[in-house]
C-alpha cells in the first residue's frame, strides 16, 4: 500500500512541475505520454469487479457527442480509471445500515479516477461502520467535452441525485447523503457542496426533481481553489484549459462560493503536502469560518499526499474514525 500511494503521490507532483514550469498543453501532453505510469497494481480489485453499479444517466449524458477518448500507455495501471464516456456509481452495501450513504469521489488530477485506494479501500471502511457507499466514476473534463468545467459537477449533481432517489431500495435515509472527496475529487465534492444548486445541465427524468445539496462535506487533502498561487497546476489545466478567462478561475474556485447553504464541512490535510498546498483547505476553513458555517478541520504535521485511508501508525489513520464521529454529531 505505501509503495502504491507513493507513486500516485510523485506522478501528480510530477505533473504539477511539468505545468508550473511553464509548459505548453501541447507539452504537457507529450510529458503525460512519456511518463513512466503506475505499474501497480495490475488489474482491478474483485470487490470493484463484483460491485453493483448503477449508469448515471438514462441514456447519454450531456455533450456525449463531444467525447474524445485518449490513447493510453499500454502498461497503464486499470485502477486509475480514464476514458469515462458514460460515469457511473459502483454501490457497497453494510451488512448493516446505519442511515446514511456517502457518495465519494477518488481524486486523480481530474486525468484519472483512483479508484483503488481512494475507492474500494474507502469503501471497505465505510461500510464496516454501516454506512452505504457510491464510489463515483465520473466524466473527466479533458476528453473532448466542450464545456469541460461543468462536466465534473453534471455528473455530481447527479448522483447525489441518483442516490436520493434510490435510499429507499438500499436501506438509507434520503436525507442522510452526503459527500466524500479525495484531492481532484475533493474539488469536486467542495464544487458540489457550494454549487449544488448551479444550473449545468437539463433535467432528465423525475430523479432530477430530488435536491443536489448533501447533508453534509468531507474533503481530504482537496483542491478548493483554481487561483494558480496555490492551486494544484494540472488539475486546473485539465478543468479549465490552459488559459482560462479570470471569470471562470472564480467561478471552479470553491472557497469563493460558500454561503448560508453550504452544508457542515470535514476537512482534512497534511501540512507537508507537497502536490496541493495546505493553504486550499485553510482558504476554505476561512470561508466557513466567516459564513458561519459549520467546519471541523483536521490538519497532520506529516502525512503527505494521497494516503486514501491513512497509513497505519501515523494521524492520518485516525481520520475515518474522527469523521465519522463528526457525522454522527452534526446529525444526532
Amino acid at each position: 500500500m505505501p509503495i502504491r500511494l507513493l507513486r500516485r503521490r510523485d506522478f501528480l507532483a510530477l505533473g504539477s512541475a511539468l505545468l508550473a514550469a511553464g509548459a505548453s498543453a501541447r507539452q504537457a501532453t507529450a510529458a503525460q505520454a512519456a511518463a513512466a505510469p503506475p505499474t501497480t497494481p495490475k488489474s482491478l480489485p474483485p470487490a470493484w469487479q463484483k460491485a453493483t453499479r448503477i449508469a448515471l444517466w438514462p441514456h447519454s449524458p450531456p455533450g456525449a457527442s463531444d467525447y474524445a477518448p485518449q490513447d493510453l500507455p499500454k502498461d497503464w495501471s486499470p485502477v486509475f480509471v480514464r476514458n469515462v464516456a458514460s460515469p457511473d456509481l459502483h454501490v457497497f452495501r453494510p451488512e448493516h445500515s446505519n442511515g446514511h450513504a456517502l457518495l465519494v469521489m477518488p481524486g486523480g488530477a481530474y486525468w484519472f479516477v483512483s479508484v483503488a485506494n481512494e475507492g474500494v479501500d474507502l469503501a471497505r471502511r465505510m461500510t464496516a461502520l454501516g454506512y452505504t457507499v457510491f464510489v463515483l466514476t465520473y466524466r473527466l473534463p479533458g476528453e473532448g467535452w466542450k464545456k469541460r468545467s461543468d462536466v465534473p459537477l453534471q455528473d455530481a449533481q447527479r448522483a447525489m441525485r441518483v442516490i436520493r432517489a434510490n435510499a429507499s431500495a438500499y436501506g438509507y435515509h434520503a436525507d442522510k447523503v452526503s459527500v466524500l472527496g479525495f484531492s481532484a475529487g475533493g474539488h469536486l465534492a467542495a464544487t458540489l457542496a457550494t454549487q449544488h444548486a448551479e444550473h449545468c445541465y437539463d433535467p432528465q427524468d423525475s430523479v432530477d426533481t430530488q435536491s443536489a445539496r448533501p447533508m453534509a462535506a468531507c474533503l481530504v487533502y482537496p483542491v478548493v481553489t483554481m487561483d494558480a498561487r496555490w492551486t494544484h497546476a494540472k488539475s486546473r489545466e485539465l478543468l479549465l484549459g490552459d488559459a482560462p478567462l479570470a471569470a471562470e478561475v472564480v467561478r471552479r474556485s470553491a472557497e469563493r462560493h460558500v454561503d448560508a447553504d453550504t452544508p457542515p464541512t470535514f476537512l482534512v490535510h497534511a501540512l507537508d503536502d507537497e502536490a496541493v498546498p495546505v493553504e486550499n483547505s485553510l482558504h476554505l476553513l476561512d470561508a466557513l469560518r466567516e459564513a458561519r458555517r459549520p467546519v471541523e478541520a483536521h490538519f497532520l504535521q506529516e502525512g503527505g499526499h494521497a494516503f486514501g485511508i491513512g497509513r497505519p501508525g501515523t494521524p492520518s489513520a485516525q481520520w475515518i474514525a474522527l469523521f465519522s464521529s463528526w457525522l454522527g454529531r452534526i446529525h444526532s
